[in-house]
């Protein structure tokens, strides 16, 4: 009995510990990998490395970027950050 009651805080702080640090991240990881995966045709987007913009093709695995002045490149579809509202 001593035992488990010694071993209580650790157990608490576990608990704690999940609840407020891993579980939100994997609820964020879960949310972004799914935007990544309804990327269409037309969306405008922003590269992990800040790169704006406007999707022109997408593949299984890539997407083909067209930005401003009408240059086209090549990215994976994991290097997304965040999908900009089309307002």
């Amino acid at each position: 009995m001593d035992t488990l009651v010694g071993l209580l805080p650790i157990i608490l702080m576990f608990v704690i510990f999940y609840f407020l640090l891993i579980r939100p991240q994997q609820k964020k990881q879960k949310k972004v990998q799914q935007m990544q995966a309804e990327l269409q045709k037309g969306d405008r987007i922003v590269t992990i490395g800040g790169l704006h913009g406007t999707i022109h093709a997408v593949d299984e695995n890539t997407l083909v970027l067209s930005v401003q002045d009408g240059t086209q490149m090549k990215f994976d579809r994991s290097s997304v950050r965040e999908k900009l509202n089309q307002d």
